[in-house]
């Protein structure tokens, strides 16, 4: 029998997330972005927009009014972001519950980015709750940068009446899905001078009862994308400095810790240097650097940190959609250099070994940074020619997530086997050694089971009887 060990899955240094889809670009299936990057993120970054109140709901906005005079982004009635077909006489079958799945099938958590009007009552906060209750330890960033005045949530009422409609929001998700956490990204700091917050008083109590603190704050941007080319000679663009984003965005937390006298979470939700204003080359430099400084830092002040966005129909993400083919996205140099760093071992979650283990065993999936696998030895001669895990009867319909030599897999319920060679092309093993083959299974459904008891909406349990057969050849067959 292989020898097997029981490892835990444990946070990054600072931990990595991606959006994927927007108003800006639709939703890119898991497995492609996983096959692309070579590792699963914390957390994915969805966005979608609840106004269940307006006569052409559950319309997109665009689709709603599709002859309204539009020269920004944010002119129509409602958000132009993908409906949240959800709360109260919706359903669960479509979007963003089918992302919402596949994210946490690929051993990554949600990040709902959801805009909701303001004037709903309580009866569509219970709505929502109970939708988002079955999938885990996924967080909720509800009207996020509500110190502005571009979204249509903004447009319907005051800064306080916002601030108080996330408290009340809190208090009801605490209530009937305590495994969401909820993420208030509001004002900023933005003139280090003057350390205060955007709206710092209407959202002092909202900062009080947020779980988690976050702004969005990027580089570059062109924030008349798709109705202006950024020029010289027109302004609704801008480009600054890594240095001075990332500073301005570090004052941001020690402000909001010297506010309420405690350190919560820090989160950069949304993050990137627009491709319309650097161009190609300089974004990737940019970003780069961006990520860098949170590696020289000693202060380890932030959680995580979002790239905006996987595919973008502009310049604002690692692919741009093809124009003559929605279905395709072209890379951007910033995707090499991407890869470049999440594959450092700082933005890494780790995974640690504990104790031996022994058939049967149960995997536990908390979270990407709270699991329970376990690990095969592997003894290598050399760097593999052929290296498959074939599975038996009993793990085919399973849901897995496999880890060896830095590279991650998914195996999905009905696959037979996963073909590991990848993790040998680029990272060549130099000789003789031993290696971890790392197992964990998250939710094959996407979903928690109710019926696994009284923990069930902050863990799943899978329990392995059998191992798979490892096929290791280190020279050509003929």
């Amino acid at each position: 029998m292989k020898k097997i060990k029981k490892v835990h899955l444990s946070p990054a240094s600072v931990a990595v997330d991606i959006g994927d889809g927007s108003e800006r670009g639709a939703y890119v299936g898991q497995g492609y972005i996983l096959n692309k990057l070579g590792r699963p993120h914390r957390a994915v970054s969805i966005m979608y927009c609840y106004y269940p109140l307006d006569e052409t709901w559950p319309k997109r906005a665009q689709d709603a009014y599709p002859d309204k005079e539009i020269s920004f982004a944010w002119d129509y009635p409602y958000d132009n972001y993908f409906p949240y077909l959800g709360g109260v006489n919706g359903s669960t079958e479509g979007e963003p519950f089918t992302c919402m799945r596949d994210i946490r099938r690929h051993g990554q958590e949600v990040i709902l980015t959801l805009t909701v009007d303001p004037k709903v009552g309580d009866e569509h906060i219970i709505a929502i709750a109970k939708d988002l209750r079955p999938f885990g330890r996924m967080m909720l960033r509800m009207n996020h940068e509500c110190t502005g005045d571009w979204f249509s949530f903004n447009k319907r009422a005051s800064y306080s009446e916002i601030a108080d409609f996330f408290v009340r929001f809190k208090k009801i998700m605490a209530e009937y899905a305590p495994n969401v956490k909820m993420i208030l990204c509001a004002g900023a700091v933005t003139d280090p001078k003057n350390p205060e917050l955007e709206k710092e008083q209407e959202f002092t109590e909202a900062g009080r009862v947020a779980d988690i603190w976050s702004i969005d704050r990027y580089i570059g941007l062109n924030w008349g994308w798709p109705f202006e080319v950024a020029e010289k000679n027109n302004d609704r663009h801008r480009l600054e400095s890594a240095k001075e984003n990332y500073d301005l965005t570090k004052l941001s937390y020690k402000r909001y810790c010297e506010i309420y006298k405690e350190k919560k979470p820090f989160v950069m939700s949304e993050i990137n240097a627009d491709g319309d204003v650097a161009g190609p080359f300089k974004q990737a430099g940019v970003m780069k650097d961006f990520y860098t400084l949170f590696k020289k830092d000693p202060e380890r002040w932030a959680s995580a940190i979002t790239l905006y966005q996987f595919r973008d129909d502009g310049r604002l993400g690692l692919e741009y959609t093809d124009p003559s083919d929605p279905n395709v996205g072209i890379e951007w140099p910033l995707m090499d250099t991407y890869r470049e760093i999440i594959n450092d071992p700082f933005f890494a979650p780790s995974i640690k070994n504990e104790k031996n283990a022994k058939l049967p065993v149960t995997l536990r999936w908390g979270s990407s940074e709270d699991s329970d696998g376990i690990a095969i030895e592997l003894d290598m001669e050399k760097n593999p020619v052929f290296a498959e895990v074939n599975y038996p009867e009993s793990m085919i319909p399973l849901n897995l997530m496999l880890e060896v030599n830095g590279r991650w897999f998914h195996k999905a319920p009905g696959v037979k086997f996963t073909d590991l060679m990848p993790a040998f092309y680029k990272n060549r093993l130099k000789g003789t050694c031993k290696i971890d083959l790392n197992i964990f299974a998250p939710p094959a459904s996407g979903e928690n089971d109710p019926s696994q008891g009284d923990d069930w909406s902050e863990n799943y349990y899978c329990t392995i009887t059998e191992l798979p057969q490892i096929r290791l050849r280190f020279e050509p067959i003929v």
